[in-house]
């Protein structure tokens, strides 16, 4: 029996590799985490964005749920990467320069699915919230 494929239409043939940066109730917020420049981070991973000549996009949500672990962000594969197997993963604890440039280092080479996170940024991976799991799975 031939394993099903599904076709893939319109933009999802070429996604990119995309950052999903929280900015809700806890995630840049200064009061929560006094000391570290949210904005700079988030400049940062959008202009990197940019000059990648579309090898991955940063878009920005509301609160994803797993407040005690913020800066959360979550690195989405690319429609090649979804393709091979990669799925959505979880960063938490993205706070510090190390962590974002692991983040944009991995996202350029092409994300879950096609690149092998560095084994440092590894040890920030977290499980998402039970509700983002099943509706994942919709």
């Amino acid at each position: 029996m031939v394993p099903r494929q599904r076709a893939l239409i319109g933009a999802a043939v070429s996604r990119p590799c995309t950052l999903v940066v929280c900015r809700g109730c806890c995630c840049g917020d200064a009061r929560k985490h006094p000391g570290y420049d949210h904005d700079w981070q988030l400049e940062r991973l959008m202009a990197a964005a940019s000059g990648s000549g579309g090898a991955f996009q940063v878009r920005t949500t509301d609160c994803l749920g797993p407040c005690d672990q913020a800066n959360v962000v979550v690195v989405q594969p690319s429609a090649a990467g979804r393709r091979a197997g990669g799925r959505a993963t979880w960063v938490g604890f993205a706070m510090d320069d190390d962590c974002t440039e692991e983040i944009l280092q991995w996202a350029a080479a092409g994300g879950p699915g096609v690149a092998a996170p560095p084994v440092t940024l590894e040890l920030q991976f977290v499980k998402p919230p039970r509700d983002a799991r099943v509706r994942s799975r919709r």
